[in-house]
């Protein structure tokens, strides 16, 4: 696994999918590959009314990549400092055995290139201390990134606190 992680705020999220356009531009992508995908479900009942979520699904950089492992030329690349996982355009041969591999959906074809391409975190941007695109241009600033061990989990502060509102609730109602 990476030692990064993309961690969303989806009580921040407003669906703009600025991060989907902000990962195209730095990437220099057409209509087509989205190596990032802000996905909206729903709706769902929110207090009583309906509301739509949005799950921010980039590559997830995996331990083992299925990609890596079914890459035939050698193109998909996972750097042993870090743990990213990336394509190296000028070793892909097209195949698209990688999309067909990857269960997440993350290695995505470009037409323009005839290459496959994917999430790299920005690599380039990372390595000169900078975030990724997605999340610097991110208008709610719902996205994170950094290194795993160091980034809060807001779900888990949100729901240890429902719990104790709850728990808090009844008490005072119960007779």
């Amino acid at each position: 696994m990476s030692k990064y992680y993309l961690l969303q705020d989806s009580e921040r999220c407003i669906g703009c999918l600025a991060c989907e356009v902000h990962c195209k531009t730095n990437k220099g992508l057409g209509v087509g590959p989205a190596l990032c995908k802000n996905t909206w479900v729903g709706p769902v009942d929110v207090k009583g009314l309906p509301r739509v979520r949005f799950v921010f699904m980039p590559c997830f950089h995996c331990e083992e990549p299925w990609c890596f492992k079914v890459c035939p030329s050698g193109a998909i690349k996972k750097r042993a400092s870090d743990g990213i996982v990336y394509i190296e355009p000028a070793l892909c041969i097209g195949c698209k055995s990688c999309i067909t591999a990857c269960p997440w959906g993350s290695c995505q074809w470009d037409p323009v290139t005839q290459k496959a391409v994917k999430c790299d975190y920005c690599k380039d941007r990372v390595d000169a201390g900078l975030k990724p695109a997605c999340v610097t241009k991110c208008l709610t600033q719902c996205l994170e990134f950094g290194e795993a061990v160091k980034l809060p989990d807001y779900r888990r502060d949100r729901f240890a606190k429902l719990v104790a509102e709850h728990a808090f609730s009844t008490e005072t109602t119960s007779p």
